[in-house]
């Protein structure tokens, strides 16, 4: 028999970040993924589980065919934007300045 995977435990600070961070355009999974070791199918099983129904499907028909929500899909001139002012977030850890 095969073994699922363990899912990492989030705290409620995390699982807000996931949250905020699918809302995003400019954030791809792979930057979620990469903070919080959830791939997409798992960011969309926490949205769901998390979420009013009303929320999750608006997210979902938002998301759906959105290619900034993955690295691979898109353009060159689509990046991630950061104003001057925010601190630069290093493995959901914020630098000093």
């Amino acid at each position: 028999m095969s073994e699922k995977p363990t899912q990492p435990t989030l705290s409620a600070a995390d699982i807000d970040r996931v949250i905020e961070m699918g809302w995003e355009d400019r954030t791809p999974f792979e930057a979620i993924e990469a903070q919080f070791g959830l791939a997409e199918k798992d960011v969309i099983a926490l949205m769901r589980r998390e979420m009013k129904a009303s929320s999750f499907r608006m997210w979902r028909a938002r998301m759906s065919g959105r290619a900034t929500k993955h690295r691979a899909l898109r353009s060159d001139e689509v990046d991630g934007f950061k104003s001057d002012q925010q601190r630069s977030i290093t493995h959901n850890k914020i630098s000093k300045r």
